[in-house]
């Protein structure tokens, strides 16, 4: 199993070696990072009550084409821009890992910091996609998660394999911060404000602007 060396833990991410740190998990392409991103986060910091939670920029999205992608740096770039928040860490911790999979990523930051409390963080569309994911049901298995909804996300979310498979886990909202450090599995769906960003429409939009520039 890969477990990330302590220096590079000490210096990169050394909340997490706090007994009993509450981290949420934000993983994700951020191609590119947008307001989106940061909405959720402070929604999650709040409702959670976390003490980090941490954008997990991933190397490349296994059911993502390459074709669109930036570059890794670029889009670590791009979340550093846009983490407008003292509790927020951008990481590349999943490439530092060596993981591909998000259910090996979360084994491998368990077994790192075993004195961590982490959450996985995730929006409805992935709720409802999630079962096409490797070892899906591990990722349940793993750490608690907290969905928050997504504009037309909602009902194919609640609807999906996942939700269905893990229904009697499901918490109520209102009690959602006992949620962190609950024994897995355990999960939450926040009916909560939503906002309107998405990295593909920002992709469509810089597109256009080029073309134009082109003509």
């Amino acid at each position: 199993m890969p477990v990330i060396t302590a220096q590079a833990a000490r210096s990169h991410v050394a909340g997490a070696r706090r007994p009993g740190a509450r981290i949420g998990i934000l993983g994700g392409s951020f191609n590119p990072a947008h307001e989106g991103h940061l909405h959720i986060s402070r929604l999650a910091i709040r409702l959670l009550a976390l003490d980090e939670l941490w954008w997990m920029v991933s190397p490349q999205n296994p059911l993502k084409s390459s074709d669109d992608m930036a570059p890794f740096e670029e889009r670590i770039a791009s979340a550093r821009a846009m983490a407008r928040h003292p509790r927020i860490i951008v990481t590349d911790i999943e490439n530092r890992l060596g993981t591909r999979y998000t259910a090996s990523t979360l084994r491998a930051l368990r077994a790192t910091f075993p004195r961590a409390h982490f959450v996985w963080i995730m929006g409805a569309d992935n709720l409802g996609q999630i079962s096409r994911w490797q070892n899906w049901r591990l990722i349940f298995r793993a750490v608690p998660i907290a969905v928050f909804d997504r504009a037309t996300y909602s009902f194919k979310a609640l609807a999906s394999k996942a939700a269905h498979r893990f229904a009697r886990f499901r918490m109520r909202s209102r009690n959602a911060a006992r949620i962190v450090g609950h024994r897995p599995p355990a999960w939450v769906y926040f009916h909560s404000p939503l906002h309107p960003a998405s990295a593909t429409r920002i992709r469509m939009m810089r597109k256009r602007g080029k073309a134009r520039r082109r003509r």
